[in-house]
């Protein structure tokens, strides 16, 4: 079957990670038609603003996208376009798996955790102004529209996974009323699925517990800023930014990134490590249906880790992003005649 799917290369080393991943998936599930357009830095500089229309309607037309990283500048310039993104499109579910690898040298093993963030209120959302010179208001807008529909979305998800133990995550003895509306509905919601174990715990007990012992955890559900802290806590635990995968999701349309940054220190030198993004599109072909194929790419990343001979500086080693990505090549290319052989 064939399938048409946006893809938004990003900025610094984003196009390098995504020709990469493009390889990887396209060996795997070939048929696939990557409709490529420009976000961010270089959209700026053809189209006058980070996120044209014309990757919005792309998005809108093939309803799933492949995104590299794309900087934001810090205190100045353009708004965000991750953020832009998921607005626009209502992505109102961040998917973040966070899993020990082969290979990887952490502090714990057996971390096998998912974070659910809501993706388009509170704090994060940016809704910022500056009534009188020198003081600056930040609204933290919090509706039980937005918490039900994330929430339900979370549950179902767990329910579908064979996910049981349920954390959510708040500050509700401070933040009584909008923490409290999340913890109200969020109870109402798990009345509903009594099979699955919930129980609710402060966003500091949370960062204590991640950091003594993050195997306890299974599923953690909590809004937009306490997520983002969160998930890239989750992801130093197991080797950093650049192996875990993301996803932002509506009931319409989905997006799948690489959660880290654009690395500009080391754009163009073929350097990068693409298995962010990678596990990223894995995401995707299991979204789309392609289970199959998300599984083999998620295979072979396990056993080039595994094995340590063409790991990114990153990762250890010393291969190029060209190294690791023949790499998995070779190994995709190795499992399919194993596969061969059994049925012979």
């Amino acid at each position: 079957m064939g399938y048409a799917i946006t893809l938004i290369p990003g900025d610094g080393i984003g196009p390098e990670v995504t020709d990469a991943t493009v390889k990887v998936i396209d060996a795997v599930c070939p048929g696939i038609t990557w409709e490529s357009v420009v976000a961010g830095v270089g959209a700026m500089a053809e189209h006058g603003k980070p996120l044209p229309d014309n990757v919005l309607a792309s998005v809108r037309k093939n309803r799933i996208a492949l995104k590299g990283p794309i900087g934001t500048p810090v205190g100045k310039g353009f708004t965000s376009v991750n953020v832009g993104l998921r607005k626009a499109l209502d992505l109102y579910v961040s998917l973040r798996p966070v899993d020990s690898l082969p290979g990887l040298k952490t502090r714990h093993d057996n971390v096998d955790l998912i974070v659910f963030r809501e993706n388009t209120e509170g704090l994060y959302a940016g809704i910022e102004h500056e009534p009188v010179p020198g003081v600056v208001e930040s609204l933290r807008i919090s509706t039980e529209h937005a918490w039900r529909r994330f929430v339900k979305h979370a549950y179902e998800w767990c329910r579908y996974n064979g996910r049981k133990k349920i954390h959510l995550v708040h500050k509700a003895g401070i933040m009584k009323l909008s923490d409290g509306l999340f913890l109200r509905v969020a109870r109402e919601i798990a009345a509903d699925y009594p099979y699955l174990e919930t129980h609710e715990i402060n966003v500091d007990q949370v960062f204590m517990d991640l950091v003594m012992d993050p195997t306890r955890f299974d599923v953690l559900i909590t809004d937009n800023l306490f997520g983002d802290l969160v998930s890239d806590l989750t992801a130093g635990l197991v080797g950093g930014l650049g192996v875990v995968p993301g996803a932002n999701i509506g009931d319409k349309y989905a997006v799948f990134e690489a959660v880290h940054g654009t690395a500009p220190d080391i754009a163009g030198k073929g350097l990068a490590n693409p298995i962010a993004l990678l596990r990223s599109g894995a995401m995707m072909l299991a979204h789309i249906g392609e289970r199959t194929a998300a599984a083999r790419i998620e295979r072979s990343i396990r056993q080039v880790l595994a094995k340590g001979e063409h790991l990114t500086g990153d990762l250890g080693g010393k291969a190029t992003t060209a190294e690791l990505t023949q790499a998995l090549l070779a190994e995709l290319e190795g499992s399919r005649f194993t596969a061969f052989a059994k049925e012979l």
